[in-house]
C-alpha cells in the first residue's frame, strides 16, 4: 500500500528511483519498428499494451541520461540478442546522428554509434530530427547522421555495416540538405527524404531517396523540384531550391498498393517538373509521380513562407487522406482522384473532398493518429493550440470534441491518447473518445519529441536539438507494485 501511494506521487510530482519490487516484464504488445508504429504512420499502436487507465497511477519514471539529444521518437525490439544476452531495447537516434541502444527494462546503455566525422559538425546547426527504423529480420537498425548517410548497424553490437554501398549517401550537400523526417521501411527498402535547415537557405530540395536493405544501393531518387531529373542531385544543378519534404512522418506508405505518399514545403509549382506545396503520390518503386494535390493559394503559401508540408498525410482508409499545413486547415483528400478531376499529375489545384480547421485554426507541425474502434474511424491532432479528436462518417470529418491542451504528434496505444506537452513539459494521457484526462506524467520540455507505449512501458525522449546540445533525456515509464 505505501508503495503504491508512493508510486502515484512519483508521477504528479517527478522522478523517482526503483520503489518496492518491479513486476515481472509484461509481455503485451510487442515491437514498434518505427516512427508512427507502421508503414502507414497512423500514430496507432497495438490494441493491449500492459499501460491501463488501472496501472496509470502506478508508474514510476526512470530518466535516462544521453550523450545527445533525440528530438524524435524511439523505437522498440522485443527479446533481441545483444553482447550474447536477450534484451528488450530501445533505439534513438540523437541530433547529431549518434545512436544509443538502451535496455528497456534497466535503462542501461548498451551500445553507442558514432558516425564518422560527429566531431565536425556537433555543436553546430547541421542536426536531424530523424526517428530511425528496425529492419523487418530485427538484426539491424537503419539511422540518419547530418553528413546526408544513412546508416545500416548491428542490433547485437552497435557495429556499422560497411559492406557493398553503406552507408548510403542521399544529399550531395549536407550543409544544406537536411534529413528531418523518420525513415521509413516497405518492400525491401529503406525510404528516406530531404529538406532544408531553419531558415530555407538555398541551394536545397526535397528528395525521395529508395535504399536497398540488403546493399545500400540507391534504387530511386524522385526530386520534388527538376524531377524531369533522377539521381541524387548537387543542388546548385537545378535552378529551383526548396520545395523540402520535411514533416515528421516523412514518406507514408499506403497499406494497399505499397504507393508513396509525401507533402512538400515552399518551392515553385508549375505541374510539369516543379512540386511544390503538394500531396504527392508516388509509385510504390518512389520513380514516378502518379497524382498530386496542390492548393489553389500555393504561390500565397510560397511567398509567405506557409508550408504545406509541415505535416504529411494521413491515411484514413475508405481511399482518403487528411493533409494539413502551416496554415491550419485539415483538407480531406480523395487519393483515387487527388485533384478532384483527373487520376493523373499535372498543373491543376484544388480538388479538395472537404476543408476544415484544425484545433484553433493554427498551424500542424505534427504527425495526426488515426484509430480504428468499434467500427469507427477516428483522426487525432494536435498543435500548439489545443488537440482535437474528429470523427470519418459519410466520407466527411466531424469534430468529436477539442481541448485547449496541445502538444506533439498524438499516439494512440493500448485504447488511450498519449500527447506529449513540450513546452509545459508532461506526457498527457486521455480517453480517446471522450478527451477526458486521465493523467499527466512528468517529463522534460522538448521540441518534436513523442511517445511509444508497449510491454508494458512508456518512453519518451525530451529535449530540443535546437538547443545544439550533446545531452539528453529519455524517460522510461513502468508499473510497480
Amino acid at each position: 500500500m505505501i508503495a503504491h501511494l508512493l508510486a502515484a506521487a512519483c508521477v504528479l510530482a517527478g522522478p523517482c528511483g526503483d520503489i518496492g519490487a518491479k513486476k515481472q516484464a509484461v509481455r503485451v504488445g510487442g515491437d514498434w519498428t518505427r516512427f508512427g508504429y507502421d508503414a502507414a504512420r497512423r500514430n496507432s499502436g497495438p490494441s493491449a499494451t500492459g499501460i491501463t487507465v488501472t496501472n496509470l497511477h502506478e508508474l514510476s519514471r526512470q530518466r535516462v541520461a544521453l550523450d545527445g539529444t533525440a528530438d524524435s521518437s524511439p523505437i522498440y525490439l522485443r527479446g533481441v540478442s545483444v553482447g550474447g544476452a536477450s534484451h528488450d531495447l530501445f533505439v534513438v537516434t540523437t541530433s547529431y546522428g549518434r545512436v544509443i541502444a538502451v535496455d528497456a527494462e534497466t535503462g542501461a546503455i548498451l551500445w553507442r554509434f558514432t558516425p564518422s566525422g560527429y566531431g565536425s559538425w556537433a555543436g553546430s546547426s547541421r542536426i536531424t530530427n530523424s526517428s530511425p527504423v528496425a529492419d523487418p529480420s530485427r538484426r539491424y537498425v537503419y539511422s540518419a547522421s547530418p553528413d546526408g548517410r544513412i546508416h545500416k548497424l548491428e542490433v547485437a553490437s552497435g557495429h556499422e555495416v560497411t559492406a557493398d554501398a553503406w552507408p548510403a549517401v542521399i544529399s550531395r550537400d549536407p550543409r544544406h540538405e537536411k534529413i528531418g523526417p523518420a525513415l521509413n521501411f516497405s518492400a525491401g527498402a529503406v525510404l528516406a527524404t530531404t529538406g532544408g535547415y531553419l531558415g530555407d537557405a538555398p541551394p536545397y530540395q526535397g528528395h525521395v531517396v529508395t535504399i536497398a536493405a540488403s546493399s545500400g544501393r540507391v534504387l530511386s531518387v524522385w526530386n520534388s523540384l527538376c524531377s524531369d531529373r533522377s539521381g541524387v542531385l548537387d543542388p546548385r544543378s537545378c535552378p529551383e531550391s526548396g520545395s523540402a519534404i520535411w514533416a515528421r512522418s516523412g514518406v507514408v506508405v499506403e497499406p494497399s498498393t505499397g504507393r508513396l505518399l509525401v507533402a512538400t514545403g515552399n518551392g515553385r509549382f508549375d505541374g510539369r517538373t516543379y512540386w511544390g506545396d503538394s500531396v504527392l503520390l508516388l509509385s510504390r518503386d518512389g520513380r514516378r509521380l502518379l497524382r498530386n494535390w496542390t492548393p489553389t493559394n500555393q504561390r500565397a503559401l510560397e511567398d509567405g513562407d506557409v508550408d504545406l508540408g509541415s505535416t504529411a498525410p494521413a491515411l484514413l482508409g475508405q481511399g482518403l487522406a487528411v493533409q494539413s499545413g502551416k496554415d491550419g486547415i485539415l483538407r480531406l483528400l480523395a487519393l483515387v482522384r487527388l485533384n478532384g478531376r483527373t487520376a493523373r499529375a499535372g498543373p491543376l489545384t484544388g480538388g479538395e473532398v472537404q476543408r476544415l480547421p484544425a484545433p484553433g485554426g493554427s498551424g500542424v507541425f505534427t504527425a495526426p493518429a488515426v484509430w480504428r474502434s468499434g467500427g469507427r474511424t477516428w483522426l487525432f491532432v494536435a498543435n500548439d493550440s489545443g488537440t482535437a479528436a474528429y470523427t470519418l462518417r459519410a466520407r466527411r470529418l466531424r469534430l468529436a470534441w477539442r481541448i485547449p491542451e496541445g502538444g506533439t504528434s498524438p499516439v494512440v496505444a493500448g485504447g488511450l491518447l498519449y500527447v506529449y506537452g513540450e513546452d509545459a513539459g508532461f506526457l498527457a494521457v486521455y480517453r480517446p473518445a471522450s478527451g477526458r484526462l486521465l493523467a499527466r506524467l512528468p517529463a522534460g520540455r522538448g521540441h518534436w519529441n513523442s511517445p511509444i507505449i508497449t510491454d508494458g512501458r512508456i518512453a519518451l525522449p525530451d529535449g530540443s536539438a535546437n538547443d545544439h546540445t550533446e545531452t539528453g533525456t529519455l524517460n522510461i515509464y513502468r508499473p510497480h507494485v
